[in-house]
Protein backbone atom coordinates (compact mmCIF):
# COMPACT_ATOMS: atom_id res chain seq x y z
CA UNK A 1 0.00 0.00 0.00
CA UNK A 2 2.88 2.50 -0.60
CA UNK A 3 1.83 6.03 -1.87
CA UNK A 4 3.84 8.41 -3.46
CA UNK A 5 3.11 11.90 -5.17
CA UNK A 6 4.57 12.50 -8.12
CA UNK A 7 4.94 16.84 -8.49
CA UNK A 8 7.69 18.51 -10.03
CA UNK A 9 6.54 21.81 -8.33
CA UNK A 10 9.54 23.89 -9.10
CA UNK A 11 9.33 22.59 -12.70
CA UNK A 12 6.30 23.51 -13.12
CA UNK A 13 6.56 27.20 -11.81
CA UNK A 14 9.05 27.64 -14.56
CA UNK A 15 6.45 26.57 -17.07
CA UNK A 16 3.46 28.87 -15.61
CA UNK A 17 6.03 31.94 -15.53
CA UNK A 18 6.94 30.78 -19.11
CA UNK A 19 2.96 31.09 -20.50
CA UNK A 20 3.19 34.02 -18.44
CA UNK A 21 5.75 35.79 -20.66
CA UNK A 22 4.67 34.02 -23.89
CA UNK A 23 0.93 35.36 -22.91
CA UNK A 24 2.41 38.90 -21.99
CA UNK A 25 4.16 39.01 -25.20
CA UNK A 26 0.95 38.36 -27.25
CA UNK A 27 -1.10 41.27 -25.36
CA UNK A 28 1.50 43.50 -26.66
CA UNK A 29 0.87 43.21 -30.04
CA UNK A 30 2.97 39.69 -30.95
CA UNK A 31 1.56 37.23 -32.26
CA UNK A 32 4.22 35.12 -33.30
CA UNK A 33 6.69 33.89 -30.75
CA UNK A 34 8.17 30.91 -31.76
CA UNK A 35 11.20 31.22 -29.40
CA UNK A 36 8.86 32.12 -26.40
CA UNK A 37 7.08 28.75 -27.52
CA UNK A 38 9.68 26.63 -28.02
CA UNK A 39 10.81 27.51 -24.42
CA UNK A 40 6.67 26.19 -22.84
CA UNK A 41 7.42 23.16 -25.03
CA UNK A 42 10.64 22.31 -23.83
CA UNK A 43 9.87 22.57 -20.12
CA UNK A 44 6.91 20.99 -20.85
CA UNK A 45 8.81 17.91 -22.21
CA UNK A 46 11.44 17.73 -19.54
CA UNK A 47 8.22 17.53 -16.83
CA UNK A 48 6.60 14.55 -18.96
CA UNK A 49 10.05 12.69 -19.04
CA UNK A 50 10.69 12.93 -15.18
CA UNK A 51 6.89 12.49 -14.27
CA UNK A 52 7.30 8.82 -16.15
CA UNK A 53 10.81 8.43 -15.15
CA UNK A 54 9.39 8.77 -11.33
CA UNK A 55 6.60 6.28 -12.26
CA UNK A 56 8.76 3.97 -13.12
CA UNK A 57 11.05 4.26 -10.53
CA UNK A 58 8.37 3.74 -8.11
CA UNK A 59 7.26 0.70 -10.08
CA UNK A 60 10.55 -0.76 -9.59
CA UNK A 61 11.30 -0.16 -6.28
CA UNK A 62 8.25 -2.29 -5.04
CA UNK A 63 8.70 -4.92 -7.89
CA UNK A 64 5.14 -4.49 -9.31
CA UNK A 65 3.83 -6.81 -12.00
CA UNK A 66 1.63 -4.12 -13.84
CA UNK A 67 1.51 -0.86 -14.32
CA UNK A 68 -2.09 0.53 -14.47
CA UNK A 69 -3.15 3.83 -16.25
CA UNK A 70 -6.26 5.52 -16.83
CA UNK A 71 -7.40 5.47 -20.52
CA UNK A 72 -7.32 9.29 -21.00
CA UNK A 73 -9.34 10.71 -23.95
CA UNK A 74 -9.37 14.83 -23.69
CA UNK A 75 -9.90 15.21 -27.31
CA UNK A 76 -11.90 17.65 -28.36
CA UNK A 77 -12.63 21.75 -27.27
CA UNK A 78 -11.21 21.97 -23.53
CA UNK A 79 -13.87 24.57 -21.27
CA UNK A 80 -12.94 26.36 -17.93
CA UNK A 81 -10.16 27.70 -16.23
CA UNK A 82 -7.85 24.67 -16.44
CA UNK A 83 -8.42 24.30 -20.08
CA UNK A 84 -4.67 25.93 -21.06
CA UNK A 85 -3.19 22.98 -18.22
CA UNK A 86 -5.31 20.11 -19.77
CA UNK A 87 -4.11 21.31 -22.83
CA UNK A 88 -0.57 21.11 -22.39
CA UNK A 89 -0.90 18.07 -20.22
CA UNK A 90 1.41 15.50 -22.36
CA UNK A 91 -0.25 12.33 -20.95
CA UNK A 92 -0.20 9.82 -23.76
CA UNK A 93 3.70 10.83 -24.11
CA UNK A 94 3.82 10.15 -20.03
CA UNK A 95 2.26 6.50 -20.71
CA UNK A 96 4.39 6.28 -23.96
CA UNK A 97 7.33 6.48 -22.38
CA UNK A 98 6.13 4.63 -18.99
CA UNK A 99 5.06 1.59 -21.23
CA UNK A 100 8.05 1.46 -23.40
CA UNK A 101 10.43 1.11 -20.14
CA UNK A 102 8.35 -0.76 -18.43
CA UNK A 103 8.29 -3.62 -21.16
CA UNK A 104 12.05 -3.71 -20.80
CA UNK A 105 12.18 -4.14 -17.10
CA UNK A 106 9.23 -7.01 -17.48
CA UNK A 107 6.61 -4.80 -15.91
CA UNK A 108 3.05 -5.03 -17.82
CA UNK A 109 1.11 -1.60 -18.44
CA UNK A 110 -2.76 -1.77 -18.17
CA UNK A 111 -5.64 0.82 -18.81
CA UNK A 112 -9.01 0.67 -17.42
CA UNK A 113 -12.29 3.39 -17.72
CA UNK A 114 -11.45 7.09 -16.32
CA UNK A 115 -15.42 7.14 -15.82
CA UNK A 116 -16.06 7.84 -12.12
CA UNK A 117 -12.43 7.32 -10.96
CA UNK A 118 -12.44 10.80 -9.32
CA UNK A 119 -16.06 11.59 -9.27
CA UNK A 120 -16.67 8.26 -6.97
CA UNK A 121 -16.09 7.60 -3.53
CA UNK A 122 -13.46 4.81 -2.82
CA UNK A 123 -15.44 3.39 -0.01
CA UNK A 124 -18.98 2.90 -2.17
CA UNK A 125 -20.81 6.01 -0.13
CA UNK A 126 -21.44 7.85 -3.83
CA UNK A 127 -20.04 11.00 -5.46
CA UNK A 128 -18.00 13.10 -4.28
CA UNK A 129 -18.04 17.03 -3.94
CA UNK A 130 -14.28 18.56 -5.16
CA UNK A 131 -13.12 22.05 -4.13
CA UNK A 132 -14.99 23.47 -1.35
CA UNK A 133 -14.54 21.57 1.98
CA UNK A 134 -14.91 22.64 5.97
CA UNK A 135 -11.90 23.05 8.42
CA UNK A 136 -11.74 24.40 11.64
CA UNK A 137 -15.49 26.06 11.02
CA UNK A 138 -14.38 28.00 7.85
CA UNK A 139 -15.12 26.83 4.03
CA UNK A 140 -12.09 26.82 2.10
CA UNK A 141 -11.39 25.91 -1.11
CA UNK A 142 -8.69 23.67 -2.76
CA UNK A 143 -9.63 21.70 -5.93
CA UNK A 144 -7.65 18.75 -5.01
CA UNK A 145 -9.42 18.16 -2.23
CA UNK A 146 -13.26 16.35 -2.30
CA UNK A 147 -15.80 15.36 0.44
CA UNK A 148 -17.51 12.04 0.26
CA UNK A 149 -21.41 12.12 1.24
CA UNK A 150 -20.72 10.71 4.68
CA UNK A 151 -18.52 13.79 5.16
CA UNK A 152 -14.66 12.48 5.05
CA UNK A 153 -12.17 14.93 3.62
CA UNK A 154 -10.12 13.28 0.95
CA UNK A 155 -7.36 13.96 -1.76
CA UNK A 156 -8.79 13.38 -4.87
CA UNK A 157 -5.80 11.88 -6.90
CA UNK A 158 -5.57 9.22 -3.76
CA UNK A 159 -9.43 8.36 -4.05
CA UNK A 160 -8.86 8.08 -7.92
CA UNK A 161 -5.45 5.96 -7.20
CA UNK A 162 -7.48 3.46 -5.17
CA UNK A 163 -10.74 2.88 -7.54
CA UNK A 164 -8.10 2.59 -10.78
CA UNK A 165 -6.12 0.13 -9.05
CA UNK A 166 -9.39 -1.50 -7.88
CA UNK A 167 -11.02 -1.32 -11.34
CA UNK A 168 -8.05 -3.79 -12.77
CA UNK A 169 -8.33 -6.49 -10.16
CA UNK A 170 -12.11 -6.56 -10.57
CA UNK A 171 -11.48 -6.86 -13.82
CA UNK A 172 -9.09 -9.46 -13.72
CA UNK A 173 -11.05 -11.63 -11.00
CA UNK A 174 -13.95 -11.40 -13.24
CA UNK A 175 -12.70 -12.75 -16.21
CA UNK A 176 -11.74 -15.84 -14.52
CA UNK A 177 -13.66 -19.01 -14.83
CA UNK A 178 -12.39 -20.76 -12.07
CA UNK A 179 -13.16 -17.26 -10.17
CA UNK A 180 -16.83 -17.19 -11.11
CA UNK A 181 -17.74 -20.60 -10.16
CA UNK A 182 -16.66 -19.91 -6.43
CA UNK A 183 -18.57 -17.14 -6.34
CA UNK A 184 -22.39 -17.44 -4.65
CA UNK A 185 -25.14 -17.66 -7.22
CA UNK A 186 -26.51 -14.18 -6.23
CA UNK A 187 -23.50 -12.30 -7.11
CA UNK A 188 -23.96 -11.57 -11.21
CA UNK A 189 -22.43 -8.60 -12.40
CA UNK A 190 -25.14 -6.42 -11.12
CA UNK A 191 -23.86 -7.18 -7.66
CA UNK A 192 -20.32 -5.69 -8.73
CA UNK A 193 -22.03 -2.94 -10.83
CA UNK A 194 -20.32 -2.35 -14.26
CA UNK A 195 -16.37 -1.02 -15.20
CA UNK A 196 -17.70 2.99 -14.83
CA UNK A 197 -19.46 2.34 -10.73
CA UNK A 198 -16.68 -0.13 -9.58
CA UNK A 199 -15.09 1.17 -6.61
CA UNK A 200 -11.92 -0.05 -3.85
CA UNK A 201 -15.37 -1.20 -1.97
CA UNK A 202 -16.63 -3.43 -5.03
CA UNK A 203 -13.22 -5.21 -4.84
CA UNK A 204 -13.59 -5.23 -0.81
CA UNK A 205 -17.05 -6.98 -1.66
CA UNK A 206 -15.90 -9.08 -4.32
CA UNK A 207 -13.22 -10.25 -1.85
CA UNK A 208 -15.27 -11.34 0.81
CA UNK A 209 -17.50 -13.68 -1.41
CA UNK A 210 -14.59 -15.47 -2.37
CA UNK A 211 -13.13 -15.80 0.88
CA UNK A 212 -16.87 -17.08 1.54
CA UNK A 213 -16.92 -19.38 -0.69
CA UNK A 214 -13.51 -21.04 0.11
CA UNK A 215 -14.84 -21.22 3.87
Amino acid sequence: MARKFVNFATEKDHLYKALCRQKKAQQHGNRKTPILWKHVNDINQDISRKTARAILDFAILYNVDVIVFEYLDTNGKKRGSRKQRLQLWRKREIQRIVEHQAHKCGIRVSRICAWGTSALAFDGSGRVERGSYMQDGKEKYNYSICVFPNGKTYHCDLNASYNIGARYFIRELLKSESVMTRLPAEANDLRYGTGTTRTLSTLIRLNADLSTSCA
